[in-house]
């Protein structure tokens, strides 16, 4: 064993009562540091796993993010007079040549890890029945596709997505909408659009997803009689997209808009309000967290000076003996580093502990009735690899001080003054 190390044990031990308090703080400032640090974490990784379950990872729709520039600005762009009120020209809403679109998006999945895209059309209609009328959104869907972007089958508590294949006029409703029309499984509901078309359809499924607004405003029916009813054939206006990595939906979405031209949004780029709370929040998390290990290092320079100014005299005769004064900072940083080390492996034991404590309370939600809520926790290893950092870093600036002015005790000063 190294002599400098050899010492640093030794006055560790002489001053048993101090040691355990700073050894103390430590490990409860690492404990407390994994188990906040993991509670937070775990809830914001809870919260982005239901965004992105949720929403699809990129919405491409039959916009443009840029509105197309005029023929005659394009013809003499430094033109004296300014032409206004154009009467834009009357078009058929939707994706032109969507196959041949959908077909260039499935191909980038091997190159991205995977994804899978499901064509949709979407559109006002009225729903009308026994005297009530109600004005909700109707999408047409690949039952198929849909099912493999779109938790919407596991909402579903009466009926199945594959019944619109059985009956190209069914339609599938929110519990919301039912509630509010006294609707059941089975009974013809009347759909009326915007252009005059009316249809009568059959309710095949109905769903619950526990947003009030859109159990009672959004309804699906089979693509091709959403098409027909719409009058758009051969058209969609979405993409709705999945992706393997959800991470990389950003980039995704740049590629596909520049290959296609139409606006393609990424879940980060809708979310970015929520991304930059959470990180605000991340911030002020670890700032907490480490203000913890912050104080309990003032126990470790507590200690360390204290040491430093009753062995002065032993520090003179070491110097005597040929000691340098780095040797004698050396023993007092091995000090802060024994305390440290000790204590951030004793807290992340202790912190796990915590953590298992706190995974094993269970809520009961007032907002979903029977279903009991656990605290959503993160066991990422660089969370305990920033926790043993900062108590080592926090341990080691504590006996950076004291150390340094050991090394700088002059042994011709002291032993005078002690003769």
């Amino acid at each position: 064993m190294p002599l400098s190390l050899h010492i640093a044990i030794t006055h560790l031990l002489a001053r048993k009562r101090q040691t355990l308090v700073s050894l103390s703080g430590i490990v409860l400032g690492t404990a407390f540091f994994l188990a906040v640090s993991s509670l937070m974490r775990g809830s914001e990784l809870d919260f982005i796993k239901r965004l992105v379950d949720n929403s699809p990872h990129i919405t491409v729709s039959d916009e443009y993010r840029s509105a197309d520039v005029q023929p005659a600005t394009l013809q003499w762009p430094d033109a004296a007079i300014n032409i206004r009120n154009v009467k834009p020209q009357t078009e058929v809403r939707g994706i032109r040549g969507y196959q041949q679109k959908l077909d260039f998006i499935e191909s980038l999945s091997q190159s991205i890890g995977g994804l899978r895209v499901a064509p949709a059309l979407t559109g006002s209609v009225v729903l009308t029945f026994a005297g009530r009328i109600e004005a909700v959104s109707l999408t047409g869907i690949i039952p198929a596709s849909m099912r493999q972007v779109s938790t919407i089958e596991d909402k579903i508590i009466a009926g199945s997505l594959e019944a619109l294949n059985a009956n190209p006029n069914g339609i599938i409703v929110g519990q919301g909408l039912v509630d509010k029309f006294k609707l059941a499984m089975g009974r013809n509901i009347t759909v009326a659009t915007a252009d005059g078309v009316v249809r009568v359809m059959k309710i095949v499924g109905i769903f619950r997803t526990g947003n009030a607004a859109y159990d009672e405003t959004q309804t699906y029916a089979l693509l091709k009689r959403v098409q027909t009813l719409l009058e758009r054939p051969n058209r969609v206006n979405r993409f709705v997209i999945k992706l393997n990595d959800p991470y990389r939906a950003r980039d995704v979405a740049g590629v596909i808009e520049k290959r296609i031209g139409y606006k393609s949004l990424s879940w980060l780029e809708a979310s970015e309000d929520i991304m930059n709370v959470l990180f605000i929040r991340n911030i002020i998390m670890y700032s907490v967290v480490t203000a913890i290990l912050v104080v309990a290092s003032f126990g470790i320079y507590n200690t360390i000076s204290t040491i430093v100014m009753e062995k002065h005299r032993d520090i003179a005769i070491m110097k005597s003996m040929g000691f340098h004064a780095r040797d004698i900072r050396r023993i007092f940083l091995n000090e802060g580093l024994i305390v440290g080390l000790i204590g951030s492996l004793l807290g992340v034991v202790v912190g796990l502990g915590l953590m298992w404590a706190l995974g094993q309370i269970t809520i009961k939600s007032p907002f979903v009735s029977n279903e009991p809520v656990h605290l959503p926790l993160y066991y990422g290893t660089e969370q305990f690899a920033i926790a043993v950092g900062f108590a080592m870093l926090s341990s080691i600036a504590a006996s950076y001080l004291p150390a340094r002015k050991g090394g700088r005790v002059h042994p011709v000063d002291i032993l005078r003054g002690a003769a």
